[in-house]
């Protein structure tokens, strides 16, 4: 039975991982020669207990206690330590990353299933990793070779955590307005400035904390292009590895947050004493094209943690509906004597039960595939193929991102509302899932700022090469499907593929033309209806997987009959499951994928409402 506490999804992320996706062709490259299928299986089955055992427990009680400021440091949960240092020990920290530097070398594929299961179980706990990793692999990337030796083994192993500093109070999400400056000194560069919303920009977890901060150096151009990128230690690291005096950085303090309390969001000053040293990484002016590959892996990271609260809070609803009691069964519904049935059986609670699974479902299996391309743009042995799944990632990156956090949102507030009145408390998790996941759309790049990133960058260049090279993988995945006994849902994703294809052209004529105001106010409802159809072209293509077992069970049983079926599926597990598949894919093509039509039609409607309208009071800002 579902549990109410958190509880991972393992059949079905076992499913998308093994029967829809395959780990064959990841496994056949060079770089996962030491691992094989058993060795995936058991790892995920040992992250599934440690986010249940170990993670899951510590939710609510570091949403509680919360991360706290005091005398000039953060000070996280007093449990923090421990479940941290079992985290690090345990290897999870580094488990994609390259074994040169300590990592184990697991595929992106994987790294995704995981860090899913840790994220549901504890967000707060799960950003100081994300963050660490993404630091540790700018360092890689574009470090000196003493900063890799210096650093990188030390981070991907969780010794040392790490940040990405890049939001100013003046600037918001507007990267290119910063004020915070470098200027060359000898061997390394005098940082001055002020970073808000930095995420574990100090915490007493790890030895030392890698901060990557944006800065201008003297005489830059203005704008982003005028952006350096540079690698601010706390601490500095003597010759020997040891760690030695404290930089010029402290946090000032920490924000009070709706939610993530275990996490401290910090306003960080550098340079108070214009002794902040700090050391380029990449090229003068390159700040912004390095930084992105952080936060493009950052991106796909917060669309995890929408799946990740998403799944949690469906499962915690699951296992309330099927345990709380209330009114009677609707077939009984006029016999005030009839006894008080499980809501689960209440039509509406179905119906929002199936909402939440076939969303998480889908943008499960969207973002897991998104992993797997990540893997091959970087292992295939084709160059060609290379080219072709990195074009897939940068295409689905910004829809996983958005897609995936504000569904995952959405399915927290179903949840809420499937539990009444005890979801709005804090004697159940749900309420804690809504606030956790809330701030999933908004950093790392609003969803709005994904909307336009895919509209103008991702479909805008390349003569739309990205989305013609998605189009090419969806013809290819549907071509065998035509004569499926799930035709009818193969069609349904084929009409949608036609109305987004149709979409997509007029947004494009529309801006070629000149006609900004149109893309944009149209750019997050597109990348809605983006994300809707991914979800249902890959829950379409999992159902037929899930049909062709489902009949293996049935001939097995000669469950020839409606009655038979239906006993089958209640004393099969398996049966049950791979039933629930196409349930779930049907559902999402007749009931959620039609928001498309709406979508469809306001993209070719000119209206400029939200452009005309002059608001209350806002003359006063045009006067």
């Amino acid at each position: 039975m579902p549990s109410i506490e958190f509880s991972a999804d393992k059949r079905d992320i076992f499913f998308t991982l093994f029967e829809q996706i395959g780990v064959k062709e990841v496994l056949s490259a060079e770089a996962f020669q030491h691992l094989d299928e058993e060795t995936l299986q058991m790892t995920l089955e040992e992250g599934i207990r440690f986010a249940t055992e170990v993670l899951g427990p510590h939710n609510r009680v570091w949403d509680v206690d919360g991360a706290h400021h005091k005398e000039g440091r953060v000070r996280l949960p007093a449990s923090f330590h421990k479940v941290y240092k079992q985290y690090i020990e345990n290897g999870w920290n580094g488990l994609i990353a390259n074994p040169e530097y300590g990592g184990q070398g697991f595929p992106e594929l994987f790294g995704v299933a995981v860090k899913e299961v840790h994220t549901g179980a504890n967000t707060s706990f799960s950003l100081l990793p994300m963050l660490t990793n993404g630091t540790s692999h700018l360092i890689e990337a574009f470090g000196t070779e003493e900063m890799k030796k210096t650093y990188c083994e030390k981070m991907y192993t969780g010794v040392w955590g790490g940040t990405m500093c890049l939001t100013e109070p003046q600037a918001g999400s507007d990267v290119g307005a910063l004020k915070t400056t470098a200027v060359p000194q000898g061997d390394h560069y005098l940082i001055k400035g002020t970073k808000i919303f930095i995420t574990c920009g100090d915490q007493d977890a790890t030895e030392n904390i890698v901060h990557a901060v944006l800065a201008r150096l003297p005489n830059a151009p203005q704008g982003s292009k005028g952006i350096s990128l540079f690698l601010v230690p706390t601490r500095f690291v003597n010759p020997d590895g040891s760690l030695g005096a404290h930089n010029d950085l402290e946090c000032a303090r920490i924000e009070e947050k709706m939610g993530i309390h275990g996490s401290p969001t910090c306003v960080m000053n550098f340079g108070e004493n214009d002794q902040c040293k700090g050391w380029l990484l990449g090229e003068a002016n390159q700040g912004m094209a390095c930084m992105f590959q952080m936060m493009n892996e950052a991106r796909l990271g917060v669309g995890v943690q929408g799946l990740a609260s998403g799944a949690a809070a469906y499962l915690s609803a699951l296992g309330y509906a099927i345990q709380r009691r209330q009114g009677a069964d609707p077939k009984n519904f006029k016999d005030p004597n009839a006894p008080r049935a499980e809501i689960i059986k209440h039509p509406d609670i179905r119906r929002m039960l199936l909402t939440m699974k076939a969303y998480v479902e889908g943008i499960r299996s969207t973002i897991y595939h998104t992993g797997l391309y990540i893997d091959l743009s970087k292992n295939h042995k084709d160059p060609e193929q290379r080219k072709f799944y990195h074009l897939l990632v940068e295409l689905l990156t910004p829809i996983c991102k958005a897609y995936g956090s504000d569904m995952g949102f959405k399915v927290c507030d179903m949840a809420v509302q499937t539990y009444g009145g005890y979801g709005y408390t804090q004697d159940y998790p749900v309420e804690q899932y809504l606030r956790d996941v809330k701030i999933a759309a908004i950093y790392e790049g609003t969803n709005g700022i994904q909307a336009i990133d895919l509209l103008s960058r991702k479909l805008g260049t390349l003569d739309g090469l990205r989305f013609t090279t998605w189009m090419t993988l969806v013809d290819k995945t549907l071509a065998p499907l035509s004569n499926h006994p799930l035709q009818g849902l193969v069609a349904q994703v084929k009409a949608a593929q036609k109305q987004l294809q149709e979409s997509t052209l007029v947004l494009q004529q529309q801006m070629r033309k000149g006609n900004l105001n149109h893309g944009l106010l149209n750019a997050t409802t597109y990348l809605e209806m983006f994300g809707n159809f991914c979800a249902a072209f890959y829950l379409t293509h999992a159902a037929t997987i899930a049909h062709d077992q489902l009949q293996k069970h049935i001939e097995k049983a000669h469950a020839t009959t409606p009655e038979a079926l239906q006993d089958l599926l209640r004393k099969n597990n398996e049966a049950a499951f791979y039933h629930a598949k196409i349930c779930t894919a049907r559902f999402f093509n007749d009931r959620l994928l039609t928001n498309n039509h709406a979508i469809a039609a306001t993209i070719l409607s000119t209206d400029d409402s939200a452009i005309d309208i002059l608001f209350a009071d806002e003359q006063e800002i045009h006067s």
